[in-house]
């Protein structure tokens, strides 16, 4: 629940993390929440608006993205289960910042688990893309920073700031119930202490794009063996988690995350005993959940 409050993306904690990670591996992308259930067709056709998929690539995509969460279902999601359930604990006492930056570092281990295992089939997928689906990929690419900066690059600092708070409160209120007028202004004061820099954010962003273009172009041009193109990647991914050794996105990203997880553990700790239990029948309920899908056949 935590990871909720830090950063955007659910990434390796909740139930879509294959797909959150096989896109953040692709194309960099960290806003994705979708179903897990019938998450299959849901990567592919997510991954197929940016790439689309020739005819004869369609059906071993499929395959790859098939086989890749029934290993992830049977792996994967017990181990989420228990972290869930290590959160509800916490819930018990007074969290702190340290605690959440913690259960984040867990999870971005978990994440990049998943990648470890993505890299040949992303490799394949890699080796087969032409220059028209890479063009198409940077138009993808280029109509997404256009929604971020219609989103988050309009307006004055208090605009900006209320955008921000109103995405805090609706997941506050999912995992805790209503709040008090109260409660919301302290949720506000904390998130708006928050280092805010939509515009690092819209560069960072573009780097991570741009690597990526530059990675896929040399794959096209160069055709390295599968085993190379997964170094490649794997490096991309890597490079991601450090935003590309850049040392002011660097300070800007360790700056966001503990901003982040100081505000997460304010919104807890000012939670009362009702909100905690609505909080933990939320999370007992994406227990079950995980629970079930890992023993789908």
């Amino acid at each position: 629940m935590t990871q909720e409050f830090i950063t955007r993306s659910s990434r390796a904690f909740t139930a879509w993390a294959i797909l959150v990670v096989c896109a953040s591996l692709l194309i960099g992308c960290s806003a994705i929440r979708l179903g897990y259930s019938n998450g299959e067709t849901v990567a592919y056709w997510w991954l197929n608006g940016y790439v689309d998929f020739q005819p004869e690539q369609k059906p071993w995509v499929k395959k790859h993205i098939d086989n890749l969460f029934a290993w992830h279902r049977s792996t994967q999601l017990d181990q989420y289960a228990r972290i869930l359930a290590r959160v509800g604990q916490q819930l018990d006492h007074h969290v702190t910042p340290a605690e959440v930056l913690a259960e984040y570092d867990g999870m971005e281990k978990s994440a990049m688990a998943v990648v470890d295992k993505a890299l040949p089939q992303l490799a394949d997928l890699a080796l087969s893309l032409d220059g028209q689906q890479i063009v198409h990929l940077e138009k993808k690419f280029a109509s997404n920073n256009d929604t971020y900066r219609k989103e988050f690059l309009r307006g004055d600092v208090e605009k900006r700031q209320q955008v921000r708070f109103k995405k805090v409160m609706k997941q506050a209120e999912y995992w805790f119930g209503d709040f008090t007028r109260e409660q919301e202004a302290q949720v506000r004061a904390a998130s708006d202490v928050r280092v805010l820099n939509n515009e690092m954010g819209l560069q960072l962003r573009m780097r991570r794009q741009q690597e990526m273009v530059s990675l896929l172009k040399k794959v096209q041009r160069e055709k390295p063996s599968r085993e190379a193109t997964m170094a490649l990647l794997k490096n991309y991914a890597n490079g991601v988690l450090n935003q590309f050794g850049d040392k002011e996105q660097q300070a800007y990203a360790q700056a966001s995350r503990e901003g982040a997880a100081r505000m997460a553990a304010a919104i807890i700790n000012m939670t009362t005993a009702q909100q905690k239990a609505n909080a933990r029948k939320r999370l007992q309920g994406w227990i079950e959940d995980f629970h079930t899908l890992s023993r789908r056949d």
